[in-house]
């Protein structure tokens, strides 16, 4: 069981408000934007976070991505996409793939640069410049929280985005070893862990 750290809010339970100002986690806006996420995602993740989106984006709140972000989501778009042609057509060298078939090429890209436009449409960005400062802060963060090299960057980001607590929408149980921060989440075993320690929050 993780030790929960972060206070934990069950998107299924809460209403976002107007003063909100969210940090969208990647693979949230993979299953909000991306139009073959349901081939690897469940069935939770392509609809309670969508329907998340939506209320805050209704109710006035702010969402916010990072530049970093477009690294990760077209990552986990060419590789899904990979995948979806590996299933239909047989093995192929993931990087004979990339570089040998034009056709495929072209529509990774303009899945990615769909997605992209999407996220820029609804969310404001957060600027982060990954200098050395950036770097010694992340891995500091390194030694005290479990969490993977992408969300070190992404928490340097997410914590100069503007005054108050950090609140994340993410689906990520890393996160929430993270203090001072506010999951929203719909990830099951994050809230039954938080609810056993007491560290599940009601606005």
């Amino acid at each position: 069981m993780a030790i929960i750290q972060a206070d934990i809010i069950d998107i299924k339970t809460d209403t976002p408000q107007q003063s909100d100002i969210f940090f969208v986690d990647t693979n949230i806006w993979f299953w909000q934007t991306y139009t073959n996420a349901a081939f690897t995602a469940k069935r939770y993740q392509i609809t309670d976070y969508p329907n998340y989106i939506n209320k805050t984006r209704q109710n006035g709140a702010t969402l916010t991505y990072s530049g970093l972000t477009l690294a990760e989501l077209a990552h986990i778009i060419e590789k899904t996409e990979y995948d979806i042609y590996v299933q239909s057509n047989g093995y192929l060298h993931f990087k004979k793939y990339r570089h040998d078939y034009p056709t495929e090429r072209a529509n990774v890209v303009a899945e990615v640069q769909f997605t992209w436009r999407r996220i820029k449409k609804i969310a404001i960005p957060i600027d982060l410049t990954v200098d050395d400062a950036t770097t010694d802060a992340a891995i500091n963060r390194f030694t005290t929280q479990a969490v993977d090299g992408y969300d070190l960057l992404m928490l340097e980001a997410i914590s100069k985005a503007g005054a108050g607590t950090v609140k994340i929408i993410t689906d990520d149980m890393d996160y929430s070893v993270v203090p001072g921060i506010e999951v929203f989440t719909s990830n099951k075993y994050v809230i039954q862990d938080a609810a056993m320690q007491k560290k599940l929050v009601r606005r």
